[in-house]
């Protein structure tokens, strides 16, 4: 606890000398993303939603109602005293994630832009698994409304809080983009066809 307590701490005699022997005490296992006296907090408000175009079991499509995924965490943190943190955090910093490695045309940055929108499919698909949806995802279409956090009564700050929305593209699910309890009973599901062949 104290290596950690140094390496977030403000700059000080201690660290100034044994920095090296700090950092080589937390990295990689015990990294923190944060600093003590943190300036910046998150400032913001954002809801992700998802909708599905899926293929019914009568082969029929249709897309369905926007599934409010932040929603959905929230509730799950709501009055729990030990939340998960996946609950807190996946899908928050799966968009951050996705947003700043992609310009406002949602085009990726790079490299770190095509995993983010890999990842972020995935946790959505992850979060679709869990409904009902009456079918077979075929593509998947992801909307944000981002707002900011009202200054404190207290403080002169002047803040925009209108909303600010995203809307992506529709995507198109692929076999990399399924759980891996719903890929693995689709290859074998494939496999049983083949065998009654």
């Amino acid at each position: 606890m104290a290596m950690v307590f140094l390496h977030v701490a403000p700059s000080n005699t201690v660290t100034k000398q044994h920095g090296k022997v700090v950092d080589e005490w937390v990295y990689p296992e015990f990294e923190q993303n944060w600093k003590l006296f943190a300036p910046n907090p998150l400032q913001q408000n954002i809801a992700v939603q998802a909708r599905a175009e899926v293929t019914g079991r009568d082969g029929a499509r249709r897309t369905t109602e926007w599934i409010g995924l932040s929603a959905e965490d929230g509730e799950a943190i709501r009055g729990n005293l030990v939340p998960s943190h996946v609950h807190q955090n996946e899908l928050r910093r799966g968009w951050d994630f996705y947003a700043n490695s992609h310009t406002d045309d949602n085009k990726p940055n790079g490299l770190r832009g095509r995993l983010s929108e890999r990842y972020v499919r995935r946790i959505v698909m992850i979060r679709l698994d869990r409904h009902d949806l009456g079918g077979r995802v075929e593509r998947i279409q992801l909307r944000s409304a981002t707002r900011s956090v009202r200054a404190p009564v207290w403080s002169r700050e002047k803040i925009d809080t209108r909303p600010y929305y995203r809307v992506l593209p529709w995507w198109t699910v692929t076999s990399a983009d399924l759980p891996l309890d719903v890929r693995n009973g689709a290859a074998d599901r494939a496999g049983d066809r083949e065998a009654d062949r």
